[in-house]
C-alpha cells in the first residue's frame, strides 16, 4: 500500500494537466455528381491511351527518366528516410536492452581518513574494480504518446510514398509532352517544307513568265519573298527544338545526342485521337496521389496531436539491470561478484507555465493546416480534370476545323494557279491563296500536338496508373 501512493499521488497531481485532445473539425468535401465536359461513358477510352505509348521515343526516353533520371531517384529517397523514420518510432515502444564492461582504477589518500585510526586498520590506497553488465529499459507508454507518434510516422510514410507516385506521374507527363512536341515539330516543319516547295515552284514560274515578257518583274520579287518567308518560319523551329532537348536532358539524365538519338527513331503511323475516358470527380479521390499524400499528412497531424496530448499524463519507465562487480579479475566470475538492481521511474508534468498547452495549441494549428492542405488537394485535382476534359474538347473540335481550313486553302491555292497559268486570275490572288494555304497547314499541324498535349493532362490529372504501380513507387 505504501508503494502505492507516490503512484496514487503523481496521478492525482496530474489530472490538473490532463484532458482529451481539441477537437479539430474535418468534414468531408462535397464533389459534383460528374464532371462538365465528360463524355458518354459507352463512348469513352482508357486512361492508358491518352499516352503516346506506341511512340518509341516516349518508351526509350520514359524508361530512361524513371531509371536513370535524378527527380524521381530523389523522391524515393525520401521514401526511404520516412521508411526509417516510422521504424524508429515503432522501436521506441520496446525495451532498450544493452551491455557494459568497465574496469576502474582508484587511489585514496590516508589523509582523507586521519592519522588517528583504530589499532589493525588499515586500507588500500590502489584498487581496481572490474565489472560486466546487462541493462535494460522500457517505457511503458500507459496514454499512448508512442504509440501516436509510431501511428505519425507510418502516416509520414505513406505520404512520401504518394510524393513519389505523384513525382513519377508528373516525370512521365512530362516526358510525353515533350515527345509530342518534338512530333509536332516535325509535323510543321513537313507543312512548311511543302509550302517552301510550292512558293518555289511560283518562283520558277514567275521568272520564266518574265523572260517572255508576259509579267512583271515585280511578280517574281513577291514570289521569293514568299519563299523567304516560309524558309525563316523553318528556321525558327531549331529554338524549339533545342529548348525541347534541353528538357529531356534535364529528366532523363541522357546527353543531348542521346536524346536526339531516342527522338530520331520513326515515328508512329498517325491514328484517330483516343476519346476521353469517362471518369467520376470521386474516383479523383484514390486515383490521384497528391491527394492521397495530404490525406496521409491530415493523418500523421492528427496522431501527432494525440501524441501532444498524451504529454498532460504520467510517464512510467522500468529498468533493471544484472553484472558482475569483483575488485580483482580472478574474482570476476565468482558468485559473490554478482550484482543487480531494478527500479521504476514516474515521471508526471505538475506545473509547466503551458508549456504542454501551447505544444498541443500548435499540433492543433497543424491538424487544421493539414486539412485545409487536404481540401486544396482535392479541388486543385477537381479543377485540373475539368480544365484536363474541357481542354480535350475544344482541341479536338480545334483540330478538326483546322484540318479543314488547311484542305480548303490547298484547294483553293491549286485552284488559284491553275487560273493563273490559263490567264484568268492575276498573280496577286495566286500569292494570297498560297499564303493562306501556308499558315493553314502549320496551324493544322500545331493543333494536332495541342490535341495530343491536352490527352496528357487529362491522363495526369485522373491519376494516370498510379493504383497499378503503387508497388513501383514504395
Amino acid at each position: 500500500m505504501r508503494r502505492a501512493l507516490p503512484l496514487a499521488a503523481a496521478l492525482a497531481l496530474s489530472a490538473c494537466v490532463a484532458g482529451p485532445p481539441p477537437e479539430v473539425a474535418t468534414p468531408a468535401s462535397v464533389l459534383p455528381d460528374a464532371f462538365q465536359w465528360t463524355p458518354v461513358p459507352d463512348r469513352g477510352g482508357t486512361v492508358a491511351d491518352l499516352m503516346p505509348q506506341d511512340d518509341p521515343a516516349y518508351r526509350a526516353l520514359s524508361q530512361q527518366a524513371l531509371e536513370g533520371g535524378p527527380t524521381l531517384a530523389e523522391a524515393l529517397a525520401r521514401v526511404e528516410a520516412a521508411r526509417a523514420g516510422a521504424a524508429r518510432a515503432g522501436a521506441e515502444r520496446l525495451p532498450i536492452l544493452g551491455a557494459n564492461a568497465s574496469a576502474t582504477g582508484q587511489r585514496t589518500s590516508p589523509n582523507q581518513f586521519g592519522t588517528n585510526l583504530p589499532p589493525g586498520v588499515a586500507f588500500d590506497t590502489e584498487r581496481v574494480a572490474y565489472s560486466a553488465n546487462l541493462t535494460a529499459s522500457w517505457d511503458v507508454d500507459l496514454f499512448g504518446r508512442l504509440q501516436a507518434q509510431e501511428r505519425a510516422a507510418l502516416a509520414r510514410l505513406d505520404a512520401a510514398t504518394s510524393d513519389a507516385a505523384a513525382v513519377r506521374l508528373a516525370l512521365l507527363a512530362e516526358v510525353a509532352g515533350a515527345v509530342i512536341d518534338w512530333r509536332t515539330l516535325q509535323a510543321r516543319r513537313a507543312a512548311l517544307s511543302e509550302d517552301l516547295v510550292a512558293a518555289e515552284t511560283l518562283v520558277t514560274l514567275t521568272e520564266m513568265r518574265e523572260r517572255a515578257g508576259i509579267a512583271p518583274g515585280f511578280d517574281r520579287v513577291r514570289a521569293e519573298t514568299a519563299a523567304e518567308a516560309s524558309r525563316s518560319r523553318i528556321a525558327s523551329l531549331a529554338s524549339e527544338e533545342a529548348r525541347i532537348v534541353g528538357r529531356l536532358v534535364t529528366l532523363t539524365a541522357l546527353d543531348a545526342s542521346g536524346v536526339r538519338a531516342a527522338l530520331a527513331t520513326q515515328e508512329p503511323a498517325s491514328g484517330t485521337a483516343s476519346a476521353a475516358p469517362a471518369a467520376l470527380p470521386a474516383q479523383l479521390l484514390a486515383n490521384r496521389p497528391d491527394v492521397l499524400a495530404a490525406q496521409a499528412r491530415l493523418a500523421a497531424s492528427d496522431a501527432e496531436l494525440a501524441a501532444s496530448a498524451a504529454r498532460r499524463f504520467p510517464q512510467l519507465t522500468l529498468s533493471a539491470a544484472l553484472g558482475l562487480l569483483a575488485f580483482d579479475l580472478g574474482d570476476l566470475f565468482t558468485g559473490d561478484a554478482v550484482v543487480g538492481s531494478a527500479g521504476a521511474g514516474l515521471l508526471a508534468p505538475l506545473i509547466d507555465f503551458g508549456r504542454i498547452e501551447a505544444e498541443i495549441d500548435g499540433s492543433a494549428a497543424n491538424k487544421r493546416a493539414a486539412f485545409q492542405a487536404y481540401r486544396r488537394a482535392v479541388f486543385a485535382a477537381l479543377g485540373e480534370a475539368e480544365a484536363a476534359y474541357g481542354l480535350i474538347a475544344a482541341a479536338d473540335e480545334e483540330a478538326r476545323a483546322s484540318a479543314r481550313e488547311a484542305a480548303s486553302a490547298d484547294r483553293a491555292a491549286e485552284l488559284a494557279e491553275f487560273r493563273f497559268r490559263a490567264g484568268l486570275e492575276n498573280f496577286l490572288a495566286v500569292l494570297e491563296a498560297r499564303r493562306a494555304a501556308d499558315a493553314s497547314g502549320e496551324r493544322a499541324a500545331a493543333a494536332q500536338g495541342r490535341a495530343s498535349r491536352a490527352r496528357v493532362l487529362l491522363w495526369q490529372a485522373l491519376g494516370g496508373d498510379y493504383p497499378a504501380s503503387r508497388s513501383t513507387s514504395q
